[in-house]
Formats: C-alpha cells, structure tokens, sequence
C-alpha cells in the first residue's frame, strides 16, 4: 500500500515523515509522478470545434502552452468523424482561430495572424490552399459567411480622435527628450480589464467579398455594434445600444437589421433588457436569441426566445425552464434550438422545441477553462443534420482538459481527440470525489468535489485547500484545472463548492446573495469543511482557504468571521466597495445592479458588505495578490486590506503579478507563480512545518 506524503506522526514512537514540496514536474512520492509546474507547460486542449454541414468533418483550434512565448498558442486541425483521421489543416500558420464553414462547406473562413498583423484568411479543402481577405490594422472578429457564400461579414474596432487636452501644449526643442504629451478621456468606461486605458472608437460591422477585396463598413456612429448574422444576402443582423446614455445601463442590448447596400439601420427587437445572439433558421423565417427583462438584479437567467424575422410575435421558450442558456444553434430540420445550459455542477446541451420542458442531448460539455474547474466549454451543429442533429463539442472531464467529442442527437459521445496522454497519462493525477452537504444556515443543498492527494487515506492527518470561485454569479464543476491538481499533488485535499449565488442551481438559488455578498454564503462553505471533518479526511489545525476574484472577496470575508484556518490567500479581491464602484472597470454594472445606489447614496450598505469594515476582526496569516494591470479588481483594493492588517500587525504580505490583467493566471509561468507562492505561504504557517523544522534542528 504506497503511502500518504503527508506529515504523518505517530505519537507513541514520534515517527516524522517531512513534507517534500514538488515544483519540477519531475517529482516522485514512493513511487508517484504527480502533476507539477513543468506539467503545466505540456498542456494542450480542444477550442471552438466546428462541423461541417454535412456532419463529416470537425475543424478546431487545437491550444498548446508556447514555452518561449509563455503563452497558449493555436493551430487549426481536422478530424474525419467517421474514421477519426486526426492532421493539421494548415502549415507554417499559428494563432489560428474561429473557424467557420461555408453554407456548401467547402471553404473554411478563419482568424490568422500574417506578417505580425491580424488577418481573415479563407481555405478551400479541396486544394489546402488559403488567402489573406484583407489585412487589418484592428483585429477582426466573429465572421460569418452569408446564406449564398459569397460574402462574409465580421466586427472590427474603429477608432475616432481621442479627446484633446484644454491647454496647447509648448512645443519642445528639436531633440529634446520631454514626457509624453497627456492624455484626456470623457467616457465613463475609460479602461477595460485585459485591454488597458481604451482608446475613442468602437466596434462596428464590415462586409467583404469572399473572394478577397476592401471590407466596407456598414454600421456607424459613436455607439457600438457587433455580432453578426445574415438574415438573408442582402440584410445582416448586429448587436448594439445607441442610446446616448448607454454607459449607464451596461446590460442593454437590442437587435438592429441593417441593409448592407445603403447602411439603414432598423430596429427589430426591443425592450428594457438585454436581447443579443441572433441567430436565423435554415428557412430564414425565425430568429432565435437570448435575452431577459431589465429587473435591475445583481443576476438574471438568460433565456431563449424566438421571434418572427420582421421582430415580431417574441415567445420565450425557456420560461418554465429554471436554468440559465446561453450559445444558441438551429437544429438542421429548423424545428428546434440547441443552447448550452449550466445545469446543476454539469454542463449540457438541451434541445429546445417550440413547446414543451427540453430535450437533454448530453452533459459531457466542458475542459477549456484550463486554470480554475469552470463550467465553460463550446459546440457546433452540422447544418445538413436534420431531426438527429450531428454536434461536435468539447469534452470536459475531472482529469483531461478539452477534447473534440461527437454526438449525434441523444446518443452516446464519441471521443474523437486524446491530446494529452502523453503528456498526463503517467502521472497520478487526483481523482474528483462529489458531494453534496445541507448548509448549517437553512439546511439548502450545497454542492461540492474535493480532489485527493496520491495514496489517500481518510486518516485525519491531511491538510486542506478550500479554494473558492469567482463570479459570484458562476459555477464550478468535476472539470480538469491545473491549479486543483497542482494543489493536490502537493499533498492538500483540495475541496471547491458551488456555494449559494452560484449559477446552475435555479433562479433562487442564485438570487440568495442579491444584496448579500458575503454573507450566507460563508455558512455553505463552512458546512463543507465540518463535513471533510467529521469525514476524517482533513486535519483541523491544518484547514487552509483560498479564491480568486469573487472567490478574493469571500476568503477577505471568512477570515473576519472565522480564525479556523491556519492562513489565507486571498487573490484579486473586491475589499472596499465603494472604489470598486469608482474605480474599476464595471463601474456602471456596480452601482446599477450590484448595490443598486451610488456610494454617496447608501454609505451603510456599501460600507457593511466591504471585507475592510470588520478587519479588526482578523487575526489570520493572510496573503493578498493581484495583477498590476487588473482592472476589474484593481491593484488597490488588495493593497487596502494589506495596509490594514500591517496597521493591525497581522502576518500579510503582499505580491503583485507584473503585466497581469484580472485574468492573473492566463500565462503558464504565471499560474505556476500564484499556486507556488499560495502553497509557500501556507507551507510557512502549517503546524507541520513546524514540527519538520523542530525534527531537522541540531
């Protein structure tokens, strides 16, 4: 039987085991490779696949981690569903993605870079052969081809003069060296997480020949719109707001026709609430799209609806349908919608008819959000495929990241991909273990998985990870993520719940953080460690917590309810809401939904849910980190609950990510860099490091 690589003590001999931490990716434990930092890097995973209309053939971005650029990077390749014939569809070609296939599939439109540019490139399959659209100073996104195959339209940035500063500048010398010249904004959203300090312009709609030539813009003005789709050759449907005071409603969205000949714009779908995602049926009769009424709610379920093509006569399809849907596909016979939904710690496809409770056709959806388990993933329909629909998507499962899979409308998924057995298959990865707890406030089913160290056994001498999603509004699931396994592999029983506010569970579940975050949602978590308690599977005096974003916030929060845990990192957190109101990114989204008053309006409410108000209540070793170019979270609101606890004399230390976005943990190197220095700090105040130190001193 291979043993724990826990701290094991056994008291009547004081037997020591000591803790080894493995970073190489190169480590054994009595036999066991696990997953390290090095392990990182090999990973690859399926993106985007896409069918052709005749169900024959998949297309998708296939991810793999660039040791030299310490990035993800993607080339498009291709599958033949039938005998699972696996190449590469293009050479020499990298960072290719968002293939799409022509109505009679025989072409590919896809995004490339060329010559260090973005670029909309078109492959015919017959030849292997592709071209440059166009080369575009913005990168182009979301092309789409129209119904007769001669035209692609897509969406691109337009920029506009930003705004001048008030005072005329002196001109310096001829070779002087002054500063850069300063730089004025007057919009509300001035900066953007993952973009920076934003230039004046916006996202517009453009047409191109499939055959190559100059992209002619077709929509315009000072508000944006994108996403589009062909409601017939001559009429493309786009997303977008122009109401002058659209930076105060950031969720509304309407659906606009627009005649690609002359530019005239018509609206088509209305109403005080998002309505985004067209999509046309095979016949062109209906519109398919996603949308909700404007209730002014921290969160709101998305759901289906279908209009005829004027607009008119918009019926909900999912109004007795107590789950949110996104990604929407028309069935080939037009007679139903595929859409996505989150549906209780799975991800699925559902078939949704014009009447009736929907068709579930699978749950194996999932695998591309590499770092943290999120419930995130992506499927495409054959056009061609009639009433049985041919669907390839991406395959989720606790110990792989995405695969291509295949089904064919309720039937069995068919594995069509396996990128990563040479690189994990070797290894002992954790296994996922699911569950599910009554919450200790009002007994509320609370979901949860817990990863195992290699050799586990419930014996109580274990150390925990509690690690905690973001969002609020998200859902975690028994999906691979890197930072779970890395935690296990080093020994922590790794637990993550799906707590109240998470997305998945219904409407109500969701709606019990509204106004309320943290709150209750500290007594789900809490539930979740007592139960690994009375389990055995964890130690009390070595329980550790852990969350990003969302997640930042309630381990901030847990640390001023609790002193049950040995340390804390609290990762890119909200800590004051009224400067996340100010300052961050979604200033619009926090004052209209969020907290639904301005910070000078309701001072009590803004104070109360903010971490830094009970501060004074902390005495737990907490690490705070950020991203120095977040913008959701900005680097501030980690920092005020860092001087805090120095003022308080807490043990805290702060580490800012160079370079990095909210997205702290979307480079290799950098996901490595945050698990390696959560796992060190909680290493410096775990009871068993201490007992090591004491067992190695002379």
């Amino acid at each position: 039987m291979l043993r724990s690589t826990t701290l094991s003590l056994a008291l009547s001999g004081l037997l020591f085991t000591p803790i080894a931490t493995f970073a190489d990716g190169d480590q054994s434990r009595a036999g066991h490779q696990t997953f390290g930092a090095d392990d990182v890097f090999n990973l690859e995973y399926a993106a985007d696949p896409q069918i052709s209309p005749d169900g024959k053939t998949i297309v998708y971005a296939r991810r793999s981690m660039d040791r030299q650029l310490d990035r993800a990077t993607g080339t498009l390749w291709t599958i033949d569903v039938a005998s699972g014939g696996h190449q590469p569809l293009l050479q020499n070609e990298s960072v290719n993605s968002g293939p799409r296939f022509s109505p009679d599939g025989k072409r590919l439109v896809y995004l490339a870079q060329t010559a260090g540019k973005p670029a909309l490139r078109v492959l015919y399959r017959d030849t292997g052969r592709s071209f440059a659209l166009g080369q575009f100073e913005r990168a182009p996104s979301a092309p789409v081809w129209s119904p007769d195959g001669t035209q692609i339209a897509f969406s691109m940035f337009v920029p506009t003069a930003n705004p001048q500063s008030f005072a005329e500048p002196v001109m310096p010398p001829k070779g002087a060296q002054w500063s850069e010249p300063v730089r004025v904004f007057d919009n509300l959203q001035f900066r953007f997480d993952g973009r920076g300090y934003l230039d004046k312009g916006a996202s517009h709609v453009f047409v191109i020949p499939a055959e190559g030539g100059s992209p002619r813009q077709i929509t315009s003005g000072a508000a944006p719109f994108q996403f589009p789709a062909w409601l017939d050759d001559n009429t493309v449907l786009v997303v977008g707001n122009d109401d002058p005071d659209r930076e105060l409603d950031p969720i509304e969205s309407e659906i606009y026709r627009v005649d690609i000949h002359t530019g005239k714009r018509t609206l088509l779908i209305s109403r005080d609430g998002p309505d985004f995602a067209p999509v046309v049926s095979p016949n062109g009769k209906l519109i398919a799209y996603l949308g909700h009424d404007d209730n002014r709610l921290a969160h709101e379920q998305m759901d289906l609806y279908v209009a005829n093509s004027d607009g008119s006569d918009p019926r909900n399809l999912s109004a007795d349908y107590d789950r949110g849907v996104n990604d929407l596909a028309w069935r080939g016979d037009g007679n139903a919608i595929i859409a996505m939904a989150e549906t209780d710690g799975e991800l699925s496809l559902l078939s949704f008819g014009f009447r009736g409770a929907p068709t579930r056709l699978t749950s194996d959806v999932g695998g591309t959000s590499i770092g943290r388990p999120y419930a995130a993933g992506n499927f495409s329909v054959a056009a061609n495929s009639g009433a049985r629909p041919a669907i390839a998507f991406s395959v989720g499962s606790s110990t792989r990241p995405a695969e291509v899979g295949f089904v064919r409308g309720a039937g069995k998924t068919k594995m069509l991909t396996s990128l990563n057995e040479d690189a994990l298959a070797h290894l002992d990865m954790a296994p996922i273990e699911e569950f599910s707890v009554k919450s200790n406030h009002d007994q509320r089913d609370i979901e949860a998985w817990v990863a195992l160290p290699p050799g586990f056994k419930a014996e109580g001498s274990y150390p925990m990870v509690l690690e905690i999603h973001g969002g609020p509004y998200a859902m975690y699931g028994p999906f691979f993520a890197a930072e779970i396994q890395r935690f296990a592999a080093e020994g922590y029983v790794t637990v993550y719940v799906n707590p109240r506010g998470s997305t998945g569970y219904g409407d109500d579940f969701a709606q019990q953080i509204d106004l309320a975050y943290p709150g209750k949602d500290y007594d789900d978590l809490m539930s979740v460690v007592d139960d690994l308690l009375a389990r055995n599977y964890v130690d009390p005096d070595r329980l550790f917590v852990t969350g990003g974003s969302g997640g930042g916030i309630l381990t901030a929060h847990i640390v001023t309810q609790t002193d049950r845990f040995a340390a804390a990192a609290s990762i890119k957190p909200v800590i004051n809401w009224s400067t996340m109101a100010l300052a961050s990114d979604i200033a619009g989204l926090v004052t209209r939904h969020w907290l639904r008053a301005m910070p000078w309006e309701n001072r009590e409410r803004y104070w109360n849910l903010s971490p830094i108000s009970r501060v004074d209540k902390v005495v737990t070793p907490t690490l705070m980190m950020v991203g120095e170019e977040d913008h959701r979270t900005p680097a501030w609101e980690a920092e005020q609950f860092y001087t805090a606890l120095k003022l308080r004399k807490v043990d805290t230390a702060l580490i800012r990510i160079p370079g990095a976005s909210h997205s702290i943990a979307a480079r290799p190197s950098r996901l490595n860099a945050k698990v390696d220095n959560i796992i060190g700090w909680f290493r410096k105040y775990d009871p068993a490091t201490k007992l090591e130190e004491q067992a190695d001193a002379p």
